[in-house]
């Protein structure tokens, strides 16, 4: 058990140097996706953004002035696009339930090597990387590691965690952990910098610490807190190198063929997972995201400009990949293996309860950057799944199943559900705002419905088994999801591509997806039934842009000592959205709910509570829920870009995990629940449904600027040890009193 840390004293910051994009390092930039921020947005088209959507559906003196009141209205029921407030929703769907209110005192900022959590709470390390998870795995050796036993333990870099009872008392379960990516420098002795080259055995060990651990826990007596199993019969790791089965219309097509699967059906492995779900049957869902940055090519590859297959995706045709994976594996040079890249980019349905079960991958839930994927059931039966495409200017996208669900854990009734993401209609989503323009006067008058909103439309990519894109099959609206959102409402040739790339002709403006502030985790609250969308952040935002709060932000004026507005909107936000016809409809009613960022500077916006009292938080990342329906939301670059100052060194906080109220008077009232050690991410988080245990995975600490595994920036969690160096770790927190989390 870890000693616990002051909470919420107050404590001075150092300063942090050369903080990039939204406020990461330039090792997470490399790592994680590749410096995806320093190379061109991947979609070109001039589809309306979310940020000049916003921008139409509120001024930025009005925001700031209702926001510090804490006056604002909370929309009584769905709109639609008739004029607002037309509809109510039934009072009881939106009252707080009584244990909703969040109890625990706020963490301070801090850049303490240390997860810090909030007074009367304590955590504990469940799982490092490293750590056994196979019953024959070696011991974990940082100086004599090897491919073997790094694929029977536990992966680097834990993202995602589901959890799934074993027993009716809730003392045994399933952990399911994502490892989303490796940094070569934190892993071997000897790798100073990103470019620094790595041997063929280190490469093969960075490859088989990907992938995903299945490992039995068991709760640790009458507490909160969890240990593994190394034992457990349903242990599992899955690798790159780990076999998967392709379902759906893109399973066989000519565009997933390769030479080692010539009936493209059968994939090795699974990349850059990042966060999930887990399904009402029994099995989790697993994101790939990043994929892109895995491949490249040896010699120059030609694209057909009205079809950039490659590019569309950031793919590069010029260049081998940075990793280069490719000398030990040619699948993952493109020159070699061009339809490689195509068989990742999918949501994988994975049945932990069975170990030698074949991991599939979805490919009806299209092929795109998937941050992950959320199972509910709509009114009628059939399966709902919201996925974002963590990219900046990108989409999101719904899908929905064609077959019923079944309720019920006998053997038929499962094997049935099993099959339900092997076919169903895919939409992308379009924003629009609502409020008239006569109604937005810049002098602190709210919108007639009270709300800065505006109304959605799911537009489908495909219906009832048809492709909408003319001229393409399902199979290649499913294999290249990106083009074809870009091709919806535009002229098309007979083949379905643009006539002339250069001029592209709209036809139907109605039928144009938003592009997003890098789309992440998509939950759905279960006692209210909003959809919560965590938008990150999008640094590479044009002039254009800045009269739209989220998408400004501010910096430290030295001359004149005040803030000045810049173009970016590196903080994030939050968007909720409520369905008009039912989950599986078609249309929604949007608003804001949170613009992250500092609260004591304009800009941003936390549902109209008291700034003053709200903890500071920038780019959202994962979303979770309590059972009372509040919403915990962990960060990914939390060091606050609103505060730089004007020798371009930054003053801020570690990330961390925070939780506020969705609904009554606490609603938008945010506090910083903990946060995590130096360098690191926090993201995975799971709440137990009992609410007496909250797991998160602490990711990469010590991903500084120069960090190395020889000098690390950090050295949790295992400082008492004889040579000390940050290990990837799965933490739980819970409460000293064994009392209910938050509440």
């Amino acid at each position: 058990m870890t000693d616990i840390v002051p909470a919420h004293r107050r404590l001075l910051l150092p300063l942090l140097n050369t903080v990039r994009h939204g406020s990461r390092s330039h090792s997470t930039c490399y790592y994680k996706c590749g410096n995806a921020c320093d190379s061109q947005v991947p979609n070109t088209t001039d589809n309306p953004a979310i940020g000049d959507v916003i921008e139409g559906a509120f001024s930025r003196r009005t925001l700031f002035k209702a926001a510090g009141a804490g006056a604002l209205v909370v929309a009584a029921g769905p709109l639609r696009s008739t004029p607002a407030m037309a509809t109510e929703m039934p009072t009881e769907k939106w009252r707080p339930r009584p244990d909703s209110a969040l109890t625990f005192e706020p963490v301070e900022q801090n850049l303490l090597d240390e997860l810090v959590t909030a007074d009367g709470y304590q955590y504990a390390v469940v799982m490092r990387w490293g750590d056994r998870v196979l019953p024959n795995a070696p011991e974990f050796d940082v100086d004599a590691q090897t491919p073997e036993a790094q694929a029977m333990q536990f992966g680097y870099n834990c993202d995602y965690i589901g959890l799934l009872p074993l027993d009716k008392n809730g003392r045994r379960a399933l952990l399911v952990v994502n490892h989303e990516y490796t940094n070569e420098q934190l892993m071997f002795s000897g790798v100073a910098s990103e470019d620094a080259p790595t041997t063929p055995v280190q490469k093969r060990i960075a490859m088989m610490a990907h992938g995903i651990s299945v490992v039995e826990v068991r709760r640790d007596g009458r507490t909160g807190s969890w240990r593994p199993d190394p034992a457990g019969k349903r242990n599992r790791r899955i690798t790159t190198d780990t076999a998967f089965e392709l379902t759906g219309p893109v399973a066989g097509s000519e565009y997933v063929r390769t030479s080692a699967d010539l009936a493209g059906r059968t994939v090795r492995g699974t990349l850059n997972n990042c966060a999930g779900g887990m399904t009402p049957w029994g099995t989790t869902l697993h994101g790939e995201e990043n994929f892109n940055q895995y491949f490249g090519a040896s010699t120059v590859v030609v694209e057909n400009p009205k079809e950039p297959r490659n590019a569309r995706y950031g793919i590069s045709t010029t260049k081998p990949p940075g990793r280069r994976w490719d000398q030990v594996d040619s699948r993952f040079d493109i020159t070699k293996e061009p339809n490689e890249p195509n068989r990742f980019g999918y949501v994988v349905e994975l049945d932990p309860s069975d170990p030698t079960s074949t991991p599939k991958k979805r490919t009806a839930l299209g092929r795109f950057k998937h941050e992950g994927a959320n199972v509910q059931i709509a009114e009628d039966g059939r399966v709902v799944a919201y996925s974002g495409d963590d990219e900046r200017f990108d989409y999101i996208y719904k899908f929905v199943s064609r077959k019923r669900y079944r309720p019920g854990q006998d053997k038929a009734s499962r094997a049935h559900n099993l099959t339900l993401l092997e076919e169903g209609d895919l939409y992308v989503g379009r924003f629009t705002g609502d409020s008239p323009a006569a109604q937005i006067d810049g002098r602190a008058t709210l919108p007639a419905d009270g709300e800065f909103d505006g109304t959605g439309q799911w537009i489908p990519l495909v219906k009832d088994g048809k492709s909408m894109v003319p001229g393409k099959s399902v199979a290649w609206v499913l294999t290249f999801t990106r083009l074809a959102a870009d091709r919806l409402g535009k002229q098309l040739d007979a083949a379905g591509d643009f006539p002339d790339p250069t001029k592209v002709v709209v036809l139907d403006p109605a039928k144009l997806p938003t592009r997003m502030d890098r789309p992440e985790d998509i939950q759905v609250n279960p006692v209210n039934g909003r959809v919560y969308a965590a938008l990150t952040n999008n640094s590479q935002r044009t002039v254009a842009d800045e009269a739209n709060p989220v998408a400004t932000s501010f910096a430290f004026d030295a001359a004149d000592r005040t803030y000045k507005e810049r173009v970016g909107n590196r903080n994030g936000h939050v968007l909720e959205w409520l369905e008009t016809d039912g989950i599986a409809g078609d249309d929604f009613y949007w608003r804001v709910f949170l613009v992250a960022g500092d609260p004591e500077l304009p800009g941003t916006y936390f549902a109209g509570y008291d700034k003053t009292q709200v903890s500071a938080l920038s780019c959202p990342d994962n979303l979770e829920f309590d059972p009372a329906g509040n919403l915990w939301i962990s960060t990914d670059g939390n060091v606050l870009s609103t505060v730089n100052r004007a020798d371009g060194t930054f003053a801020g906080s570690n990330d961390g995990l925070f939780a506020v109220p969705t609904a009554g008077p606490e609603r938008g009232h945010l506090k910083a629940f903990l946060t995590v050690p130096l360098g690191a991410e926090c993201s995975g988080p799971l709440i137990t449904s009992d609410a007496r245990s909250v797991f998160v995975s602490v990711q990469h600490p010590g991903e500084t600027s120069g960090s190395t595994l020889d000098k690390p920036s950090s050295t949790w969690p295992d400082r008492a040890t004889r040579r000390p160096f940050p290990r990837p770790s799965v933490a739980v927190v819970f409460r000293t009193d064994g009392g209910r989390v938050g509440s």
